[in-house]
């Protein structure tokens, strides 16, 4: 009875699992167990990926940090060597557990505990118009020479951005402006004012960010700004 009992706990408790957290492969394991197991379990796991886990960015997380660092490190060679990931690493140093378990709420519940903080408009915004956003601005639509748009956080045009935008207005430095054709006569981000530029070939999404106290311009797709965000979280 003893080791049919246990054979019935090993299976309700796995040496490892895996789940896709952003872009990577989030591996969570048991550091209890035998080494064999462990590799024995990983080998079921990606072997179910075949050609997904070439290249894949891997996290492995063995509960308390700094204790079993030799072990994550074996079975981050375990995996390059048979299945070609990427990378292995630890878990980032500033994501305690009660923020993990507080992420992966939001992500059951689907954000309903949220208000919405956007404000969502469609149409165009004419000279003389101005547009003022608590926090968030999402147009579907454009804003013509002479229209105005201000919000408190990001301002993000599906359409063509000819006028002004500001961003940020409360101080908010990490806001963007993001437009489909980004020919603003000027934006400012916080406090940081930059003259419009003519030059976008309204081929990329290009977005407006502050760097280094400078206001830049960049390909938003190229630059993947929230990327490497290991979950979706709230702006």
């Amino acid at each position: 009875m003893e080791d049919s009992n246990s054979q019935i706990s090993e299976k309700k408790n796995p040496a490892a699992k895996l789940r896709g957290v952003g872009d990577s492969l989030w591996v969570t394991i048991d550091a209890a167990r035998s080494t064999e197991e462990l590799k024995e379990e990983l080998d079921t796991l990606f072997r179910k990926l075949d050609h997904l886990a070439k290249g894949a960015r891997v996290i492995i997380d063995s509960g308390i940090r700094g204790e079993n660092d030799k072990l994550v490190e074996l079975l981050g060679q375990f995996l390059k060597e048979n299945y070609q990931v990427g990378s292995v690493s630890l878990p980032p140093d500033n994501i305690s557990n009660s923020e993990i378990r507080l992420r992966q709420r939001d992500l059951d519940r689907s954000w309903y505990q949220h208000s919405s903080d956007v404000l969502m408009l469609t149409g165009r915004v004419r000279s003389g118009q101005k547009i003022n956003a608590r926090k968030h601005l999402l147009l579907m639509g454009d804003v013509n020479p002479g229209g105005e748009v201000i919000a408190g956080g990001d301002i993000l045009i599906l359409g063509n951005l000819l006028g002004t935008a500001w961003a940020g207005q409360r101080g908010n430095t990490e806001s963007i402006i993001l437009a489909l054709d980004f020919k603003p006569t000027q934006i400012q981000i916080a406090g940081y004012v930059a003259a419009g530029t003519s030059e976008s070939s309204g081929k990329y999404l290009e977005f407006a960010h502050v760097e280094n106290g400078t206001i830049i311009v960049e390909d938003y797709i190229e630059a993947n700004p929230f990327g490497r965000l290991p979950w979706p979280k709230v702006r």
